[in-house]
């Protein structure tokens, strides 16, 4: 195994263990983005010079006894849409070209502390306003989407070229790539991650959070990340997460399975798969109980009522003095959103709290809620929609949002991993959301399907060169 195979976890115990240096591991993962990144393009700037500046560092700290914690020498990338002093951030828009931000966002800050280094800054769909990172190749199949819009985030860390990356979630933009390339990745509970300094799509959908290869890899980042920051108006105090402890028990725990909705028109395989995990709960001796979903019927025009005038108000100015400089889909929906009413802003914006309280009622008697992250697996490209088997035509990026949107909506923290591969060889990825402020809730039974997993879903193969495909492999 080479070292930018290596799991956060690993990595940092070797490190620990003067086994491995930190300028090992970036050296090997700065080789695996000469190899790999022509190929797939998750990055829209590699900071190499800079990355092993940080690593030399580091490993004069650990030699001298100075130890950050887990994250430290560790090698890591940042959606695009995250400033970082020095470094410009695109948003992966021809309308931000070259745009130099002031300072460091408060999780760059924190992830600086914690000593972990960047190796750059990784695609996303433009303004995280899409679902499809189109610049970005998925690592498991030249024809396939990366899914988005932490597309570059999710390929990084598939691919070898991070060990943990950065995204950012407003409709399911952490969870879909990280279904979609056989990744952990999480959406944190609102509030409980900063930020301040990540360029907004949504103000009241927006979350930040880590894709990893694993879920105690996610729980160490969210570690590092989490706490109250009085830059953001939406930062919330709470406690830090607990390391998560092995073996990991679920005894006990009621996990509750939607009859309706999360498990309306979604491809059988992606079905099987998620409904063989439940199983496995309840082998592990989870108390599985169905439960209705409640205001489910209200979920899509909540989504689009709040994010579409919102992000719409975000790039005002930036829309009415260089609309050439937007691509065609974004600035139509930029566009779109200016004829949305205030009466219907404030709809929304009711109409989430009213979603939000009876989700509060349903996890009274659960402790989690288990279903698809999407209801299909990565579209190919060019595919714009999904018919289903009762006659209904969906577009592709309908199909991913639908099962995600809720967790945004009402804020409560969701987690996606991986949990088998479709008969094409595409990742499947179930979904687990909690109540909010239960991460450990998330981490906890995540962990144990991680321990318990016969399938294909473990440690992501895409790491090994063998799998990647090339476009003259098509």
């Amino acid at each position: 195994m080479q070292p930018f195979e290596l799991t956060v976890e690993d990595a940092a115990a070797a490190i620990a263990a003067r086994a491995l240096s930190p300028v090992e591991l970036v050296d090997s993962v700065l080789d695996r983005c000469d190899e790999v990144e022509d190929r797939l393009h998750a990055y829209v700037t590699v900071v190499a010079d800079r990355a092993r500046r940080a690593a030399r560092q580091a490993e004069r700290e650990i030699r001298e006894g100075v130890h950050r914690g887990p994250l430290h020498g560790i090698p890591y990338g940042l959606k695009d849409l995250i400033d970082v002093s020095g470094i410009p951030t695109t948003a992966s828009s021809r309308a931000w070209a070259g745009r130099m931000p002031g300072g460091d966002s408060t999780v760059a800050a924190r992830l600086t502390d914690a000593g972990a280094i960047l190796i750059g800054k990784t695609h996303t769909h433009e303004f995280a306003y899409g679902l499809l990172t189109p610049q970005t190749a998925n690592p498991w199949h030249a024809d396939a989407v990366a899914g988005g819009s932490s597309g570059g985030s999710a390929v990084a860390v598939a691919a070898g070229t991070a060990l943990f990356a950065l995204g950012t979630d407003t409709g399911g933009s952490i969870r879909i790539p990280a279904a979609l390339n056989g990744m952990v990745g999480l959406k944190p509970t609102y509030g409980l991650v900063s930020r301040h300094g990540v360029a907004p799509l949504s103000w009241s959908l927006d979350h930040i959070g880590p894709l990893t290869r694993t879920v105690r890899d996610a729980a160490l980042v969210l570690r590092a990340l989490a706490g109250h920051d009085p830059s953001d108006p939406a930062s919330v105090c709470a406690p830090a997460e607990a390391p998560v402890s092995s073996p990991t028990d679920v005894r006990g725990l009621r996990v509750g399975v939607p009859g309706t909705y999360y498990f309306d028109r979604v491809d059988p395989e992606v079905d099987a798969a998620v409904r063989a995990t439940i199983d496995r709960l309840r082998e592990l001796g989870a108390t599985v109980m169905p439960v209705d979903v409640p205001l489910v019927e209200y979920v899509e025009a909540t989504q689009w009522g709040l994010m579409a005038p919102e992000a719409s108000a975000v790039h005002e100015e930036s829309l009415r003095a260089t609309p050439g400089l937007y691509g065609p889909d974004i600035r139509l929906l930029l566009e779109a959103g200016h004829h949305v009413s205030a009466l219907d802003y404030l709809r929304a914006q009711r109409t989430r709290s009213l979603i939000s309280r009876a989700w509060g009622e349903l996890f009274a008697g659960i402790d989690l809620l288990v279903a698809p992250t999407s209801p299909i697996t990565a579209a190919r490209r060019g595919q714009e929609t999904v018919r289903w088997p009762d006659g209904v035509t969906e577009t592709v990026t309908d199909a991913y949002v639908r099962l995600s949107s809720p967790a945004n909506i009402t804020g409560f923290p969701a987690l996606s991993l991986p949990v088998g591969r479709d008969s094409a060889g595409l990742p499947i990825g179930a979904q687990l959301i909690a109540a909010p402020f239960a991460e450990s809730v998330l981490f906890r039974v995540g962990t144990a399907l991680e321990e318990t997993r016969s399938d294909t879903g473990g440690l992501p193969e895409v790491a090994r060169t063998d799998i990647i495909h090339s476009a003259s492999d098509r």
